[in-house]
């Protein structure tokens, strides 16, 4: 199992976010998390990849305990992830192919030509085989949220933590990212998914988790159910 949490409480700094949270995900898995702002769903994410300190319970993120974890470890542990966010978080002052050397670079590539072809194999993975001279503020939203996807992907994770990434595109490029993270899962990765966007869950299923009142569920067969009245 790459993610097994059991009777979890997350606080921010004095406030409960979730409590009582049981969540797993295995191996080539695709999970939404969906829920209002503010229900904690990316606070949830962020316990993943040890932004945000883990109160009780059992917490294992890739074999890492995440209750006792130690800081200087951390690192580590976000090699083995890929983060994906809303809002890009790509370096400006550099180009695609000189931000993905960045993430190689700082997790530990030193053979130039095994970059290289790394870079191109992922670029050519997200459809962006040409743009890698091309600068962030040159590319349209969806293609920086490929490029996003293509940095997340460097390191073959095992696991893919995306936060709203069709949160700021159109309904046509949000369907070209979801084919692309399910292809990235199709490939192994496990996704875990926070999205306010229902139509997607419908369109690309999965295991849907509910955030809700300070709680988390999983409610994909309600939820499956649900829609299928709705249509």
């Amino acid at each position: 199992m790459l993610i097994d949490y059991q009777h979890v409480d997350i606080n921010q700094q004095e406030h409960t976010v979730l409590t009582d949270v049981n969540f797993h995900l295995d191996e080539g898995e695709f999970v939404y998390l969906i829920g209002k702002v503010g229900t904690g769903k990316t606070s949830l994410l962020k316990t993943f990849y040890g932004e945000l300190p883990v109160a009780t319970g059992k917490a294992r993120v890739l074999d890492n305990d995440m209750t006792a974890i130690r800081q200087k470890h951390i690192p580590a542990l976000r090699r083995r992830l890929g983060v994906v966010f809303q809002d890009f978080q790509l370096l400006t002052d550099r180009t695609v192919h000189d931000n993905l050397v960045f993430v190689l670079k700082a997790t530990g590539w030193k053979n130039k030509p095994e970059m290289q072809a790394r870079i191109e194999e992922v670029l050519a993975l997200v459809g962006m085989k040409n743009k890698g001279y091309k600068f962030p503020h040159e590319l349209s939203g969806g293609e920086q949220q490929r490029i996003v996807l293509a940095r997340a992907i460097l390191n073959q994770p095992k696991i893919v933590l995306a936060d709203e990434p069709t949160g700021n595109l159109d309904e046509e490029t949000s369907c070209q990212i979801m084919q692309l993270l399910r292809e990235i899962s199709a490939k192994g990765s496990a996704v875990v998914m926070t999205t306010h966007n229902l139509k997607l869950v419908h369109d690309f299923p999965g295991i849907v988790y509910q955030c809700h009142g300070h709680h988390i569920e999983e409610i994909t067969q309600t939820f499956y159910q649900q829609q299928s009245i709705n249509n």
